[in-house]
């Protein structure tokens, strides 16, 4: 699967933003997608997760009411819009996907180094 992310930009706080991440090489169908931020000198962490299958999501507590991922069935793509941004939002964001099928906790989706593919980063810079 090769994964290939953009929309990042930069914005002033209280601002939106929507990424995408469009999927190729082969379905997703089954998978879970994910983004995850990197900020300087900083981990990489969870943001949002969607299971491609339902539609099930999951969010970091730090972005629940103001992120929402979905996806495009029809486009193999994974949205994330962004709304309310904070100078803290501030990262480089990148999307993952993985099968799950090795996954035995149910919290795994939260993990980055559960993920088997990833995207390149995209940078995404709020101002104050």
């Amino acid at each position: 699967v090769q994964l290939q992310a953009s929309g990042g930009g930069s914005v002033q706080a209280g601002g939106s933003l929507r990424l995408s991440c469009a999927a190729s090489g082969r379905t997703v169908s089954g998978y879970y997608m994910a983004w995850f931020r990197q900020a300087p000198g900083k981990g990489r962490n969870f943001v949002a997760a969607i299971k491609w299958s339902s539609g099930d999501t999951y969010y970091a507590d730090s972005v629940k009411g103001r992120f929402t991922i979905s996806r495009d069935i029809a486009k193999n793509t994974v949205y994330l819009q962004m709304n309310s941004l904070k100078p803290e939002d501030t990262a480089v964001y990148y999307c993952a996907a993985d099968e799950g099928s090795r996954w035995t906790y149910s919290g795994s989706y939260y993990y980055a180094g559960k993920y088997k593919y990833w995207g390149q980063g995209t940078l995404v810079t709020v101002s104050s």
